[in-house]
């Protein structure tokens, strides 16, 4: 027993440690529009081509991921979508839309085991980015040009 106690020890630690993470997060600061915050870059303006804005969707995505069929952990995930200015209020008009095709890629990526073991590889998420951005234009065709991963968090259940 007494060899256990560490091994205890670090498990709950990092549960903790990996929940107080999670809900300690700071609130992103909205802007003026109406749903979405918006962080244009405002940098002087390109001879060949305008410069992208960034559409943070409001909430987090929170998908579970599931063994036996029991929730074994929780990923949570904040995304950004690069648009052009002039497509900014016609994405944000889609932005139902594009949540609930985003969490079903989200589910099925979490399905195939994703999320499990070392998923912040930039393999993996690579993977998972070019299945966000073809469902993205399934959505709003091709006014989004990548999606950002802003924060990625896996909780252990």
């Amino acid at each position: 027993m007494a060899k256990l106690l560490p091994i205890i020890l670090l498990i709950v630690g990092a549960a903790i440690g990996g929940g107080a993470g999670i809900f300690l997060k700071p609130e992103p600061v909205a802007c003026e529009e109406e749903s979405c915050e918006v962080v244009a870059v405002e940098e002087e303006e390109s001879n060949s081509e305008e410069e992208p804005s960034y559409i943070a969707m409001k909430n987090q995505f929170v998908v579970p991921v599931i063994r036996d069929e029991l929730v074994k952990s929780l990923v949570v995930m904040s995304l950004s979508l690069e648009t052009i200015p002039e497509s900014v209020e016609y994405v944000f008009g889609r932005e139902p839309k594009l949540r609930d095709t985003f969490l079903r890629v989200l589910f099925d990526h979490a399905y195939v085991g994703g999320f499990d073991g070392a998923f912040t590889e930039s393999g993996r998420l690579a993977i998972l980015r070019v299945a966000l951005l073809e469902a993205a234009h399934s959505v709003v065709g091709k006014e989004v040009s990548d999606i950002l991963i802003t924060d990625i968090v896996r909780q252990e259940m």
